[in-house]
């Protein structure tokens, strides 16, 4: 495993649920603390560890007391897709300096949902008590979802129950090679692997810790030719010198190592943040090129490229993909009506009218 762990925490609890016992097993010669009654000074606020490393090399074991599948927290303002999150766990090993979740959450380290096992359950009463809906479900929205895999083992956890559920999938979204876990089980039906893809500047200069862009593509297609399905996800995009000529280098890439007929969609999003965020990659990234363009301010609060920077980067990107191949559910991330219609060609008007056009994707792929 390329993550790096020197410290594991123990929450308040933990010691009962049995993932506990088998992610201490596999970290058996880390150190281990538990928290001091809950103490804050055993989870300071990131500010106070903006000079560290926001704990991406500490374990830290909790039991949620969360509802573990929500809505992605989309916005009304731009069109949505009707996600829903399975929360695993919280923060990154991994370093990009455009990451959201530097100033999303106000508690480092690798926060690790221990009682995740115990409640799927009632995640699945959720599921199953809506047969006409299809659930399309995601750990990757508030942590990496293969990243700590060979630590947590959540697709041994996870698959089982989502494998054998005619109205839902789950998307394992990363941007490592951490693939042997899944590659190993018995599970492929309603399961989709998807690598967050970016130019192989953006990839090599700002997504730290991350596998190589060919390595991920690499990784893509063993699980493709191990029977699953894959997806990609170009968010976000970030303008950088050439970056017409350095997103057709990925696409190049994908072409060799990809069937594309096996991909059952690709997300296209533009670079977006929240205004908190931008002294914080300025601290924690001085080097970084990401906050070089002309942002404004969005209509969900968040910093973007002016709109027709936006539709610049859509297009390209969808006509660079059309040429591949004609079919490969390519859709924009919380974009406007407008917006989808310059740069796409189409649009579906209404976040409902995304979820049909996704979940018919998932009636091709899986019926």
């Amino acid at each position: 495993m390329s993550t790096r762990i020197d410290k594991v925490i123990l929450g308040e609890g933990v010691q009962k649920y049995s993932s506990t016992k088998s992610i201490l097993l596999r970290l058996k010669d880390i150190p281990v603390r538990k928290e001091r009654d809950g103490s804050p000074e055993e989870v300071p606020d990131v500010s106070d560890e903006m000079k560290m490393d926001m704990g991406k090399d500490t374990v830290h074991l909790v039991s949620y007391q969360g509802e573990f599948l929500k809505p992605c927290p989309g916005t009304r303002e731009y069109i949505c897709c009707g996600y829903q999150i399975l929360n695993v766990g919280t923060n990154c090993p991994l370093d990009c300096s455009y990451c959201i979740l530097q100033a999303y959450f106000n508690r480092p380290n690798l926060r690790v949902h221990v009682n995740l096992e115990e409640e799927l359950s009632q995640v699945f009463q959720t599921i199953d008590s809506e047969p006409d809906t299809i659930f399309r479900v995601g750990t990757g929205e508030f942590t990496d979802s293969l990243a700590l895999d060979p630590v947590t083992r959540w697709s041994e956890i996870i698959l089982p129950g989502f494998s054998k559920r005619k109205n839902a999938v789950l998307e394992l979204k990363t941007k490592t090679a951490n693939t042997r876990g899944l590659l190993e089980s018995g599970y492929r039906d309603r399961i989709i692997v998807s690598w967050s893809l970016n130019s192989p500047f953006i990839s090599r200069r700002e997504e730290h810790r991350a596998a190589s862009l060919t390595r991920r593509l690499e990784c893509a297609r063993e699980c493709q030719s191990a029977g699953f399905t894959i997806g990609f996800h170009f968010d976000p995009l970030i303008l950088h010198r050439d970056w017409m000529d350095e997103y057709k280098r990925t696409v190049d890439l994908m072409d060799k190592q990809i069937e594309p007929e096996g991909i059952i969609w690709i997300s296209l999003g533009s670079f977006r943040f929240m205004p908190v965020l931008k002294p914080i990659i300025r601290r924690r990234h001085p080097e970084t090129s990401v906050l070089d363009g002309e942002f404004v301010l969005g209509l969900d609060g968040k910093m973007r490229y002016f709109k027709p920077i936006r539709m610049e980067l859509y297009s390209f990107l969808r006509e660079l993909l059309n040429q591949w191949y004609p079919d490969l559910g390519v859709y924009l991330c919380m974009e406007s009506d407008e917006v989808w219609q310059e740069s796409m060609g189409w649009t579906p008007e209404t976040s409902e009218g995304l979820c049909n056009y996704l979940d018919e994707r998932v009636r091709k792929f899986f019926g």
